[in-house]
């Protein structure tokens, strides 16, 4: 875990649990994803998820059948639905 909020730099910072939404990649529809891995500043109030979490979401949701997805899923389900590819070949970082 970062030792400094990245919005404050405090070190009043813990790990969490919360509710996020995120858009599909192709833009259809926007759902909620709850039990995601986050970070919690309780000095600027700012909660947000690390670098590592962000594309683990992104990739993941580039490589499952997005209609399968209703409204809401929890992170774990997210992350143990069927792979239709290997990995996100449109990650050209990696």
């Amino acid at each position: 875990m970062e030792e400094n909020c990245l919005w404050c730099q405090s070190k009043n910072i813990t790990k969490e649990k919360t509710k996020v939404y995120w858009e599909l990649p192709d833009g259809t529809k926007a759902i909620e994803i709850s039990e995601t891995p986050s970070i919690s500043c309780h000095d600027c109030q700012m909660v947000y998820q690390s670098d590592d979490t962000v594309k683990e979401i992104e990739n993941q949701l580039f490589i499952i059948n997005t209609r399968l997805l209703g409204k809401s899923v929890t992170y774990h389900e997210l992350m143990n639905m069927p792979k239709l590819l290997k990995r996100n070949y449109f990650d050209f970082l990696s």
